[in-house]
């Protein structure tokens, strides 16, 4: 009896553990059905499929570049992972412990742009550029085959990062931008999504977004990382000043300059 109650108790314990660990989102689930409003996955013998072959060949010669390491540096996705990522855009050392209040924000959106573009993964069942076509990827290949491709959840999780962090930082909204805009297409670049899947992932967080910004619990949270990221850019030396100079050179322009 006594170590049936106790086994009964670590599995309870193991499932709080869970629970505070999955960001509960701002959204009810099935809020959002992106496939009304996204265009369809590119389907064989369309334009939009045969661009998408020519753009993985075409930047599967970045192997090796300084582009290629920041999109294998862009492959962590968890929010904490991100947060780093960010940092420079932002002008200020992000973080869990640093940050807390943003941390929950960007949790929490995350999780509910997240779910609508994972419905619409399953939904669509686009296969990745690389089963496709042959050519290096700087992500381990079995683990991407697991999933589908489009949209692309990096690129909703780095747009949706984007908007927020830009509505925190209004004068900080081109760096922050033009970074979300560079993680996304760190996938084009790591040849684990095509450049459709990629558009579509930024679309995808841009309309659960409007959905997640009606939430009073958002506006809410959104008010207390404002607050706080106010005081720590003010007492914060923020990330590194070489560190971020280098992936400025490496953001500012888009790759897809370099395929005209």
């Amino acid at each position: 009896m006594i170590r049936t109650i106790s086994v009964i108790a670590i599995v309870a314990a193991a499932t709080l553990t869970i629970a505070a660990d999955t960001p509960p989102g701002y959204l009810p689930a099935n809020t959002v059905d992106i496939t009304k409003v996204i265009p369809p996955a590119p389907q064989p013998g369309e334009i939009r499929y045969e661009t998408d072959r020519k753009v993985f060949k075409a930047t599967r010669s970045a192997q090796g570049s300084a582009r290629w390491q920041l999109a294998i540096d862009d492959v962590p996705s968890s929010i904490g992972a991100m947060m780093k990522d960010f940092s420079c855009a932002a002008g200020v050392t992000l973080s869990a412990t640093a940050t807390p209040a943003t941390y929950r924000l960007l949790s929490n959106a995350s999780a509910d742009t997240g779910s609508a573009t994972n419905t619409a993964k399953d939904y669509w069942k686009r296969q990745r550029p690389f089963l496709i076509d042959k050519g290096p990827v700087c992500d381990d290949k079995d683990t991407l085959a697991k999933s589908y491709d489009y949209p692309s959840g990096h690129a909703t999780r780095g747009w949706t990062f984007g908007l927020i962090l830009s509505d925190l930082i209004p004068n900080r909204a081109t760096p922050i931008l033009t970074r979300a805009r560079a993680y996304g297409e760190s996938r084009i670049i790591c040849g684990a999504h095509n450049m459709s899947a990629i558009e579509a992932g930024r679309l995808s967080a841009s309309v659960t977004m409007q959905f997640v910004h009606a939430s009073a619990a958002y506006q809410k949270d959104l008010a207390a990382a404002r607050a706080e990221l106010a005081a720590a850019r003010a007492s914060n030396t923020g990330p590194d000043a070489g560190s971020c100079s280098t992936e400025v050179i490496l953001t500012e322009k888009s790759i897809l300059e370099e395929l005209r």
